[in-house]
C-alpha cells in the first residue's frame, strides 16, 4: 500500500515534465479525404485491429474479439459490411489511417495530448491503468506472501536504472519517460520492434527473458491467467481515457461513431461485451484451457490435418475449406440440419451414397464425401467459369443451395445480358431473385422457385471468414 501512494505521489508531483523527442515515423495528417458518406458509398467499414488476446482473436475457427464485436455492430449500425486489417504496431497502424489504408484505428488507444495533434478520438470506451509486469521469484507458490511482496518492486523510484522493453510507439514510453523525470533519474526504456506485441514481451517476463515490461490493467489481467507466475499489481499510472482514433478530416465518421457508442452503452450492449472479455470468470477459464487455438498454437479445429489432405485434392488453401466446415457445423460432427444433412461439412445421405460412403457421422469419412463433391463442382464450373477466385464463388453457392439453381442464375445472366463467368452483379445477383416469379417461373428455369439470397450470404460469409483465417492462421 506504501509503495503505491509513493507512486502516485510521484504521478502528481510534477505538471510539466521534460520529455525525449521522438521521431515521428507515420504520416502526421490525413492524405486524403473519405468520410461518412463515402463509407457508405463504398459499402464497408475497413477497421485496423491491434494484435491481442483480447482485441481480435480466432476460437474453435469462430472470430472473436473486444473490439471486432463491437466494430461489427458499429458496422450494422452504419449498414455497411465490416473489413479488418490485423496491425501490430501502432505507428504502422495510424501512418495506414492517415493514408487511407483503413477509416479507423481500433486498438485500445490510449488518449495523449501528442495524439490528439494527429488524430480524432472517439468519447472514451473505458478507463485503465498502465501496470509494470515483472516476474513473481523463484518458488513464489511455497513462500510466505509477505516474503514475496519484498521480492517485488513496488516503488517507482526502485526502476531507476532498470531496463523496461516496450511497444514500439505506445504511450507506455511517454509514461516511463515522466515517471523518469518525476523520481529524479533514468528508466532505461528499450523499444521493441514494431512487431513486437504487448502479449508477447508479457511471455518474455514469464520466461524470464526480459524482467520488466508495462501493459494496460485489463490486457495483463488476461494474460496473468496464462502466466501465474506474473505479478502485475504496481500501478505506474493515474487512470487514462481508452478510445478508438479516427482521421482528423472525417467527422461524420467521428460523429457516428460516438452517437453509436452512446447508445450501445445506454442500452447495456457495451457492458455485457466488456464483462465477457474482462469480468466473466467463466470465458477467462476458457481462455486459459488448451483448446482456446488462436492464442497460443496455429490450430483451427481437431480435424485440421484432414482438411488439410482435402485441401490438397481440391487445389484449395486450406484456411478455405476449414471456412466452409465452419459454416456448415461449427466443426461440430454430430450436427444434423432439419433437412438431414450430416457432420462436419453437412452432406445430404444420398451424396454419401453417391460417392460410396455411408457412414457420415464419422468425420474423415465425412470431410472425405464433402471434399469429393467439392472436386466435381470445380470440375462442372471450369468449364465456364475460367477465374478460379470466381469460380470459388459458383462452388460455394453450388454446394450450399444446389448446382441446379446456380445453373438457373447462369441461364437467366445470359438472357438479361448479364457476363455469365462472373459473380457480383451478375450471376449471383440473379441468383437471389428466385424468389419473384417473374425470373423462377421464366421458360429457362428448370429448379423452380428458391429462396436464394441465403446462397449469397453463404458465399461472401465463407469468403470474409477465409480471410480472417489468413490473417491469424499460417497456411
Amino acid at each position: 500500500m506504501a509503495g503505491r501512494i509513493l507512486c502516485i505521489l510521484f504521478l502528481v508531483s510534477c505538471i510539466s515534465c521534460h520529455k525525449k523527442t521522438r521521431e515521428i515515423t507515420f504520416s502526421p495528417q490525413p492524405l486524403l479525404q473519405r468520410d461518412l458518406k463515402d463509407i457508405q458509398k463504398r459499402g464497408y467499414l475497413e477497421a485496423i485491429i491491434d494484435n491481442n488476446s483480447v482485441s481480435y482473436f480466432i476460437y474453435k475457427g469462430r472470430t472473436m474479439g473486444f473490439e471486432y464485436e463491437l466494430l461489427q455492430r458499429l458496422a450494422s449500425a452504419m449498414h455497411v459490411d465490416l473489413k479488418i486489417q490485423v496491425i501490430a504496431g501502432i505507428d504502422e497502424a495510424l501512418d495506414k489511417l492517415n493514408k487511407g489504408e483503413g477509416d479507423i484505428v481500433a486498438f485500445p488507444l490510449t488518449l495523449t495530448q501528442e495524439r490528439e495533434q494527429y488524430l480524432s478520438f472517439s468519447n472514451a470506451l473505458f478507463q485503465t491503468q498502465q501496470v509494470l509486469v515483472q516476474k513473481k521469484p523463484p518458488h513464489w507458490r511455497m513462500l510466505p506472501s509477505d516474503i514475496v511482496e519484498k521480492k517485488l518492486l513496488r516503488n517507482p523510484v526502485d526502476l531507476i536504472g532498470k531496463e523496461v522493453h516496450v511497444k514500439n510507439g505506445s504511450a507506455f514510453i511517454d509514461r516511463l519517460e515522466n515517471l523518469s523525470a518525476e523520481t529524479g533519474g533514468e528508466i532505461i526504456i528499450h523499444e521493441d520492434s514494431a512487431d513486437a506485441e504487448t502479449e508477447s514481451l508479457i511471455q518474455k517476463v514469464a520466461l524470464g527473458e526480459i524482467q520488466y515490461t508495462v501493459a494496460d490493467q485489463m490486457i495483463a489481467h488476461v494474460n496473468e491467467l496464462y502466466f501465474p507466475n506474473l505479478d502485475i499489481n504496481t500501478l505506474i499510472s493515474l487512470p487514462q481515457q481508452i478510445g478508438w482514433a479516427m482521421r482528423k478530416n472525417s467527422p461524420e465518421l467521428l460523429a457516428t461513431v460516438n452517437q453509436w457508442l452512446a447508445e450501445v452503452k445506454k442500452q447495456g450492449i457495451f457492458q455485457v461485451i466488456y464483462d465477457r472479455y474482462f469480468n466473466s470468470p467463466r470465458f477467462l477459464v476458457t481462455m486459459m484451457s488448451p483448446d482456446f487455438t488462436s492464442l497460443k498454437s496455429n490450430h483451427l479445429s481437431p480435424y485440421d490435418e484432414q482438411l488439410k489432405k482435402g485441401a490438397t485434392q481440391l487445389g484449395w488453401d486450406w484456411r478455405l475449406l476449414a471456412s466452409l466446415v465452419f459454416q456448415e457445423s461449427n466443426f461440430n460432427p454430430r450436427v444434423e440440419s432439419w433437412a438431414g444433412a450430416i457432420g462436419l461439412m453437412q452432406v445430404m445421405p444420398e451424396t454419401g451414397q453417391h460417392f460410396g460412403i455411408t457412414n457420415l457421422w464419422d468425420p474423415n469419412q465425412n470431410i472425405l464425401v464433402g471434399v469429393r463433391f467439392l472436386k466435381f463442382l470445380d470440375d462442372y464450373w471450369k468449364k465456364t467459369v475460367m477465374d478460379d477466385r470466381v469460380r470459388i464463388k459458383f462452388i460455394l453457392a453450388s454446394y450450399n443451395v444446389g448446382l441446379t439453381h446456380v445453373i438457373d442464375a447462369q441461364k437467366l445472366a445470359k438472357k438479361y445480358g448479364k457476363k455469365t463467368d462472373a459473380w457480383e452483379d451478375n450471376v449471383g445477383f440473379y441468383l437471389t431473385q428466385k424468389s419473384n416469379p417473374k425470373y423462377y417461373r421464366d421458360a429457362v428455369v428448370s429448379a423452380g422457385y428458391c429462396r436464394c439470397d441465403g446462397p449469397v450470404i453463404y458465399v461472401k460469409q465463407v469468403l470474409q471468414r477465409y480471410e480472417e483465417y489468413k490473417i491469424r492462421i499460417n497456411a
